[in-house]
């Protein structure tokens, strides 16, 4: 075997190979040049050197070639640029270069080429060239994009010589361009997968637990596993594989990478990778125990250092536990029977106790850890949906979650360092993970219906921030080419908290300049809105809480015959006269009142804010002396008049015969001309008809 050449040698060599008049010399210097490269002989200056000497051009040119030196393997001239490259790869700043960048193919097509024996150091430099170029800025994206994922993809599911640097390759990848790699090659990689999952069930010794580690990194979160029949069954795999383990006496290291990877399929599958049945709701049930465990024994006596390194399994708990919230609330199609879901509220108000009781150790300077950010999110699952549990120490616990969720909404919070299993994925990419008042909502909205804790919520200051937020949401809504799904939902949630203050704290509304501020945002919010489509509970929220906050502050200036009040109630009598419409009775001859067909889907959603927005309409006709000349412009009266005289009286129910009365009894009060309009169109015929007898009363004085 021939010796590595020495330092002059190399010396001779970048000279030769930097003035050769022809190819057999510059090749002759090269063979001694790659001998060095190969042994790891070279430090990074003299690498660099022979990159200066020869640059790319002549082993894109060895690269090219098809010949061979007689009696040498036809791809010998191709091994030997690719040792050149993968020694200019080195260099960082040579590993980014476009020249090595387009070489992705090439490094890509060696991986997936049957390797012989003497081809093996071709592959070693090619997994050593795409090692360098993922390390770069541009990297991942030319790999993703230049189709590296595929056939590392190939690679490792061939099993060839070094598909573990394959699999190690792709795991990088995914960590950094994770949506990319599964828009563009999600049939290769669930190839992969589905061989991790084999594995998985297979194996019976310490490789199963490296394998919950590995797992989580090809479980995509979209799209769904379950829409491709291979990812079907790669999920039924790593459930019977979990089902092993967690089903065994298990040390706390072999435990912790299993709930991680549970963790994960509940994110890319919520429920359904659990089977119905007893055996599954055994295991769902076991799953979610396990997981208030861990949080209990973790959270309950703090030890700043063990809860450091426990942040990221705690955190996958709180995914299978808001799971558990979940499967424990379903009506429907839940895989826990009656006894299991009572056991499970149980164990989980437990482990709830243990969290209140770690948020109230944060410090100021941890405000800004993820895990914090997790344990508020996970907290606010549970307010949302369990209101009685733990009621005096979640009311201690408000003043820090108002702080907290101010902090992040005002100075911006950790979102880049959340772990995947954090369970923040969110359909709308723009919801920022620092949102943490979006998952507090639902629960102030159930604690400001209640005097006690709604009093330490305005103590806090909550009111104030709430407005704050209402206004940047509805900003960003406004902002989006489409609208934001989570976003409208926090609108619609914090409309609903704001009718609990109009109502049980009307000073409030009064005495808060915000609330001003939020008036005039409503009034213009609500035409936008309406001209919008398939938004229309969100409108019902708006239109409802506008009109509610208006008799309170109807002295306010922004109410005070401004265009866009007079605009705002154009809009909430559209919205409110276009509830009902005349549709044929199948069980009579004649027509029935019924609602109409663009309300129908959010009927259920928006009734009782309909009703309510009607009996705020009354009240405000008397507050605003121009008001009734809007309703005469909208012709709604006409329009109410004819509908009331089509249909026949059994078709309207009490409930909406006296919606109607009470806005037409203030309109005619109010308004000579409305009073008029009213008689003009049968008025008095169809209150009798209809029993408004107030009604009646009011169009028979003179």
């Amino acid at each position: 075997m021939a010796s590595v050449p020495g330092a002059a040698t190399l010396k001779k060599c970048l000279e030769v190979l930097r003035d050769a008049r022809n190819d057999s010399e510059q090749l002759a210097a090269l063979l001694l040049v790659t001998k060095a490269v190969r042994a790891g002989e070279l430090d990074s200056k003299t690498r660099r050197q022979i990159f200066d000497a020869i640059g790319f051009t002549f082993p894109n040119r060895l690269l090219s070639s098809r010949q061979a030196p007689p009696g040498c393997p036809e791809h010998t001239f191709r091994a030997l640029g690719l040792t050149l490259l993968a020694c200019f790869c080195t260099d960082p700043e040579l590993a980014g270069h476009s020249q090595i960048l387009n070489k992705i193919p090439t490094f890509s097509d060696v991986l997936v080429s049957p390797c012989n024996p003497d081809s093996t150091s071709m592959v070693d430099d090619a997994y050593q060239c795409l090692a360098a170029v993922l390390a770069t800025p541009r990297g991942p994206r030319e790999m993703v994009t230049k189709g590296a994922v595929s056939a590392l993809c190939q690679a490792y599911v061939n099993g060839g010589y070094g598909s573990e640097r394959a699999l190690t390759l792709l795991l990088g990848l995914l960590a950094v361009a994770e949506v990319k790699c599964w828009q563009r090659d999600a049939p290769h990689l669930l190839t992969v997968l589905s061989k991790l999952s084999e594995e998985f069930v297979k194996a019976e010794d310490v490789t199963k637990f490296e394998l919950c580690e590995l797992l989580p990194r090809f479980i995509p979160l979209s799209p769904p596993l379950a829409e491709v029949s291979q990812g079907s069954e790669c999920v039924r795999q790593l459930y019977r594989g979990l089902a092993n383990i967690l089903g065994s006496k298990l040390s706390q290291s072999q435990r912790d990478p299993a709930l991680k990877l549970a963790a994960s399929l509940v994110q890319a599958c919520g429920s359904e990778w659990i089977p119905a049945g007893s055996t599954g709701s055994k295991f769902l049930a076991l799953l979610v125990n396990l997981a208030c465990v861990e949080v209990r024994l973790t959270l309950e006596e703090p030890d700043p250092l063990e809860v450091e390194g426990k942040k990221e399994v705690v955190t996958a708990c709180y995914v299978l536990v808001e799971m558990g919230i979940q499967e424990c609330l379903k009506e429907e199609e839940s895989l826990l029977d009656e006894a299991q879901r009572m056991q499970l509220m149980r164990i989980m108000e437990e482990a709830f106790g243990a969290v209140v009781f770690y948020l109230r150790q944060v410090k100021e300077e941890e405000l800004q850890d993820p895990f914090v950010f997790a344990s508020v999110r996970i907290l606010g699952a549970w307010m949302a949906e369990e209101t009685s549990s733990l009621k005096q120490e979640i009311c201690e616990l408000l003043p820090f979650l108002v702080r907290y969720a101010k902090k992040l909404f005002k100075e911006g919070g950790p979102a880049e360092n959340l772990p995947q299993t954090a369970g923040l994925v969110s359909s709308d990419s723009s919801v920022l993970a620092q949102d943490a008042l979006r998952f507090l909502l639902p629960g102030f909205c159930h604690l400001t219906a209640e005097d006690r804790p709604r009093d330490i919520l305005i103590s806090a200051g909550a009111p104030a921030l709430l407005c704050d937020y209402f206004l940047h949401q509805w900003g960003v809504l406004t902002s989006q080419p489409g609208f934001l799904t989570s976003t409208e939902m926090s609108l619609q949630t914090l409309c609903g908290i704001f009718l609990n203050l109009v109502v049980t704290a009307p000073d409030l509304i009064r005495q808060e300049k915000t609330f001003s501020s939020l008036m005039d945002m409503l009034l213009k919010s609500l035409p936008f809105l309406l001209r919008q489509k398939d938004h229309l509970v969100l409108a019902a929220n708006i239109a409802t809480l506008g009109l509610m906050m208006a008799r309170i502050l109807s002295s306010s200036a922004v109410l005070q015959k401004t265009g866009s009040a007079k605009e705002f109630f154009r809009a909430t009598i559209c919205f409110l006269s276009q509830a009902h419409t005349a549709q044929a009775d199948p069980g009579s001859h004649g027509l029935a009142l019924a609602v109409s067909p663009a309300y129908v889907s959010a009927w259920d959603d928006i009734r009782e804010l309909w009703f309510l927005g009607m009996q705020a309409l009354a009240s405000c006709v008397p507050l605003f002396p121009w008001l009734p000349q809007v309703v005469l412009q909208a012709q709604w009266l006409e329009e109410l008049s004819e509908l009331l005289t089509r249909v026949t009286a059994a078709s309207v129910d009490f409930e909406l015969i006296a919606a109607f009365q009470g806005v037409l009894v203030e309109l005619a009060r109010a308004s000579e001309p409305c009073r008029e309009m009213i008689l003009s169109h049968h008025g008095e015929e169809w209150a009798n008809l209809y029993g408004m007898a107030a009604l009646e009363q009011c169009l028979s004085k003179q």
